[in-house]
């Protein structure tokens, strides 16, 4: 068994790579050759989660589970809120093949899913982006949808102000001018929207969002989490990575509750990649991915940090 630790994940997988590994195992998804199973997330209190993703791809050959959660406290302790482990089994045998420093991982993973929404669902033009939520993986979010639209522009607003300074700081290094605004303000200006929060409540409201408008919800995975208000995804096409998961615990499970919403009105992200679906169908509308977050991700990215390992030695190996 390999294991590979977090410390070595930054040399291993690039933005890019995650962007391949995700866009694939997406697609794999939609021609129903890899599958999520039921997650498991449970509320430890004091603002803690902790569960299980877990999944088998067998066009990419992964299958095994991410273990891991929400910890709030962690910042005074130096260390992220997000923590994870990625274990990977061969699918033949059950056999244990790697286990994963996931942190890192996590965030490029859902930095790369957001990216590849906004790759195939926001207008080519869309020249603004807003980002809503300013926490460590704001600056993933935000480097990410630089890398697949021109934007000449960043608006920001966090809950807590004082943490704007993270989006700035990533704005001013991918040399572009920053502005923290109010949520009608952003939603009035943006051409694209990524909302990065752990809310329950929403602080996007439908009435702030402008037609054309592309937002990638990318906060909600879990029940009583929501970014962006109920009616917004009544008005908007909507895309996730997958169906269940965002009904189940995703930004569509408010509309959904309050009938405004079915599930069969949810268009997978991978039925778009493999051309089963047009996406956007015009520049008035607005569209909607869901990003709820699925183990399969994490499977992708994890296997291609295995790979890599290996190959320039420093994985480490275990018998167990």
């Amino acid at each position: 068994m390999w294991v590979v630790p977090e410390r070595s994940i930054a040399e291993l997988v690039s933005p890019d790579d995650a962007f391949a590994a995700v866009e694939a195992v997406f697609a794999a998804m939609a021609r129903g050759e890899a599958e999520n199973f039921p997650v498991v997330r449970e509320a430890l209190g004091a603002g803690r989660q902790y569960g299980f993703k877990s999944g088998i791809d067998r066009a990419g050959g992964a299958m095994g589970v991410k273990s891991g959660g929400y910890f709030p406290g962690n910042a005074e302790r130096g260390i992220p809120n997000h923590q994870s482990t990625v274990f990977l089994f061969d699918s033949d045998s059950g056999r244990p093949v790697a286990a994963v420093g996931g942190n890192l991982l996590t965030a490029l993973r859902t930095a790369a899913a957001a990216a590849i929404s906004i790759d195939r669902l926001a207008r080519r033009e869309a020249r603004v982006l807003g980002m809503v939520g300013a926490g460590h993986q704001s600056a993933f979010q935000l480097r990410a949808a630089a890398r697949v639209r021109d934007f000449e522009r960043i608006l920001g607003w966090n809950l807590h102000p004082e943490m704007l300074p993270r989006l700035a700081a990533t704005a001013e290094e991918l040399g572009l001018p920053f502005e923290a605004v109010e949520p009608d303000e952003l939603g009035a200006r943006s051409d694209v929207i990524v909302t990065v929060t752990s809310a329950p409540k929403a602080s996007l409201l439908d009435a702030h969002v402008r037609p054309g408008t592309h937002l990638a919800c990318m906060g909600t995975d879990t029940r009583g989490k929501q970014e962006v208000e109920a009616a917004l995804l009544a008005r908007a096409r909507v895309f996730t990575d997958e169906v269940a998961q965002s009904v189940a615990i995703g930004e569509a499970q408010h509309a959904v509750a309050a009938g405004l919403l079915r599930a069969e009105e949810i268009t997978p992200i991978g039925a778009v990649i493999i051309g089963a679906h047009p996406g956007r169908q015009d520049d008035e509308e607005i569209t909607l991915f869901d990003g709820t977050g699925v183990g399969l991700q994490d499977l992708a990215v994890a296997a291609r940090a295995v790979e890599r390992a290996v190959a320039r030695g420093v994985a480490v190996a275990v018998e167990i």
